[in-house]
């Protein structure tokens, strides 16, 4: 349980009780915490679009995302889950910004509504998108021909969220990925829903947290490491609130 009195978080957990102040760490990661459930709870993550298309991310984890692509400028982004579009129009628009890249769009399914909708967008030129199972030898073909002898690449998986799903396309996908760059195992947050409305009971195991962790560990070529964060003249150190934990999966050498 979490209550705000004043300037003053108190956290109880059974019969123990923690009291801290509003503006320390501690009380502001356990805020973190409670604004994460409740807005899973409220499908917050639901508001938000980036250029007229819905993207279903947090702002805070786009702010972080963008620096992360600013800092790896990547010529080939590579989205695993298309939904409506947004993330994709949202990497189009900082490869633009930046002046170099593309973005390689990839769904199981892309509905001819969010199809349409992205190919009239003034970001598309920027876009390739790639109908098929992310998995599936067809898919990567068409993948790796895309890319060609692209010099950085960076891979974001945000389609099926299963732990054996997540852990295949880390195997697959591990191929592509430049070093230095990143495979952002998204979604990870599934590991503190459980109990939650829409959530299932196995997630505290069936997540891609757990599969980032276990990739890296029969994987020396990489390692989970957060990001820097370039500026911070604040307090909080760690990237949170964010749905994606532990997600930044970095290869580290050839």
């Amino acid at each position: 349980m979490l209550i705000v009195d004043g300037n003053k978080v108190i956290i109880k957990n059974g019969v123990e009780s923690k009291e801290f102040n509003i503006g320390s760490p501690e009380a502001f990661h356990a805020i973190s915490k409670a604004y994460l459930r409740s807005g899973w709870d409220n499908k917050y993550v639901y508001s938000f679009s980036w250029l007229g298309r819905p993207i279903i991310q947090l702002p805070d984890d786009l702010l972080r995302l963008q620096e992360v692509i600013y800092t790896v400028q990547p010529d080939v982004i590579l989205e695993i889950g298309v939904a409506h579009g947004g993330s994709l129009i949202f990497s189009a628009s900082l490869c633009k910004a930046m002046g170099k890249g593309k973005v390689i769009g990839i769904d199981l399914e892309i509905r001819p509504h969010n199809r349409k909708a992205i190919e009239e967008h003034d970001m598309f030129e920027y876009i390739t998108l790639i109908e098929g199972d992310s998995i599936a030898d067809e898919t990567l073909k068409k993948v790796s021909e895309e890319i060609g002898n692209a010099g950085s690449v960076l891979v974001f998986l945000d389609g099926c969220h299963t732990k054996d799903h997540v852990l295949k396309e880390l195997q697959i996908y591990s191929e592509l990925v430049t070093e230095g760059s990143y495979i952002v195992a998204m979604d990870g947050i599934m590991k503190d829903l459980v109990g939650a409305p829409r959530a299932e009971d196995d997630w505290d195991w069936n997540n891609p947290t757990v599969a980032a962790i276990e990739f890296v560990e029969t994987n020396d070529d990489f390692v989970i490491e957060e990001p820097t964060i370039p500026f911070n003249e604040g307090t909080i150190t760690e990237r949170t609130p964010t749905y994606w934990p532990k997600a930044f999966v970095k290869k580290i050498s050839k």
